[in-house]
């Protein structure tokens, strides 16, 4: 963005005191952040973000918002006096989306909904000035921060959107009126808000609300949650999956250590993502829908897909200090997400004498059903092909109780979560340089101090 305050005012219909003329490039929220041609938004959370203002004048900021009547108000300084600065922020992202005006394609989903962000924005940069999500800022914050973020010559805007209650996917369409909108999935994620699968599916469909009538819907055709409810819009519509009746469906699959590959009805294209998992197929053929939406051919589409650079945390292939591989997956984690990377996990090919470990910690938010979501994964796990499983976390002994009839005392460990280090350590001493390690939890359990002291 690059925009003088006084239009910056304006666009908020809000007061300015001074500094009309002061040229405005990027927007901050974390006083830390701020630096010169900033604009500090004192958002009100757990902290009150105007007791930080000074820190933002300090760091470099230009100007700052202000609520109305809030006391401390700095002097000889720009300030824009608003009635709420988080929806002061929404509505300037709004005013710079009409500015721009880029073909808004919005993404949401239980799981996959970032990968197939990082997959649909390289495909489109094929043709394409593009701009998308950076790493999950995909909340009521983070999308208007995306907007703003983005510069003039931008064409087509990508853009993941989050929810973790019903009403927030509704606000976030109305605020960006996307032009396509894509579901990559419906899983369990936030069940302890929603209390079930259909609920979750109406709380995602939210992101069609203001979709432009001459928009795309791009939805997961294997879920029939999801097709019930595609039926009640008159968009034009296209699905992914791996049944024969999607317009896009996998006719191959194969998945490697490092990348899988896989064909797709109606094209001679071969493809390949540097990902693992049937999983990360179905949010490769969103993006390939996507592509074929905006008029980009299939060898463009493969070409992108080949070379994208996932963000981190999803999935990638450390080594770790004995020479075991090692995959780390500890960004997030639900039943949905623990099933399809076990799966995915579970094909890899492993060296003579190599094991396959998972070390898995609890999948939060799961809300009265958490026992018996995580005991009900026991029907995931092979001995014969998940050789030996590490469980952490109050809520991992269900699992582990489940497991306990079908594996071997000695191949099957659960730690409270007071006790990572010890887990650690038997870890480290039961490793083998052929062995391949899977890491899987939520963020909540940061699996990610394991990854550390693996690596």
């Amino acid at each position: 963005m690059k925009m003088q305050l006084a239009e910056i005012a304006k666009a908020l219909n809000s007061d300015l005191n001074m500094g009309e003329d002061t040229v405005i490039t990027s927007v901050e929220f974390d006083s830390r952040k701020s630096e010169p041609d900033s604009l500090f938004i004192p958002l009100e959370g757990s902290r009150d973000g105007h007791d930080f203002v000074s820190s933002a004048i300090a760091n470099g900021a230009s100007a700052t918002l202000w609520k109305k009547g809030h006391p401390g108000k700095p002097e000889n300084f720009p300030v824009i006096e608003v009635e709420d600065p988080l929806i002061a922020l929404q509505q300037l992202a709004q005013y710079y989306l009409s500015k721009v005006n880029p073909t808004v394609v919005g993404i949401t989903g239980s799981n996959g909904k970032t990968t197939t962000k990082d997959m649909v924005a390289a495909v489109l940069a094929k043709r394409f000035n593009v701009h998308k999500t950076q790493a999950n800022f995909n909340n009521e914050i983070g999308v208007p921060i995306t907007i703003l973020e983005m510069k003039p010559s931008t064409e087509i805007l990508v853009l993941e959107m989050g929810m973790d209650r019903s009403g927030q996917l509704h606000h976030l369409s109305n605020l960006v009126r996307p032009d396509v909108c894509v579901i990559t999935m419906i899983g369990e994620a936030h069940i302890e808000f929603f209390g079930s699968r259909d609920k979750i599916a109406d709380a995602k469909m939210e992101i069609t609300d203001f979709l432009k009538e001459d928009g795309k819907f791009i939805y997961n055709g294997d879920e029939p949650l999801l097709r019930e409810r595609a039926q009640k819009l008159e968009q034009d519509k296209s699905t992914f999956g791996f049944s024969e009746d999607n317009t896009i469906y996998a006719t191959t699959f194969r998945s490697y250590m490092h990348h899988a590959s896989f064909e797709v009805n109606n094209s001679k294209q071969k493809f390949s993502i540097p990902m693992i998992g049937k999983h990360n197929v179905s949010n490769a053929l969103a993006a390939i829908s996507v592509g074929r939406h905006f008029g980009e051919s299939d060898d463009e589409i493969a070409s992108a897909l080949s070379s994208f650079t996932p963000t981190a945390n999803r999935m990638q292939w450390k080594q770790g200090d004995v020479g075991e591989a090692i995959m780390d997956d500890v960004y997030n984690s639900n039943p949905t997400a623990v099933r399809a990377v076990t799966t995915s996990f579970g094909q890899i090919m492993v060296k003579s004498h190599g094991r396959r470990i998972a070390v898995l910690g609890d999948m939060l938010e799961l809300g009265k059903k958490s026992a018996e979501l995580h005991a009900g994964l026991a029907d995931a796990f092979d001995p014969a092909i998940i050789n030996e499983l590490y469980l952490y976390g109050p809520d991992m002994k269900n699992l582990y109780e489940a497991l306990s009839d079908k594996y071997d005392a000695g191949n099957l460990h659960y730690y409270p979560q007071e006790s990572m280090d010890r887990m650690i350590d038997d870890l480290k001493n039961d490793i083998k340089p052929e062995d391949i390690v899977m890491l899987k939890g939520s963020h909540g359990m940061h699996l990610e101090k394991v990854l550390e002291r693996l690596l």
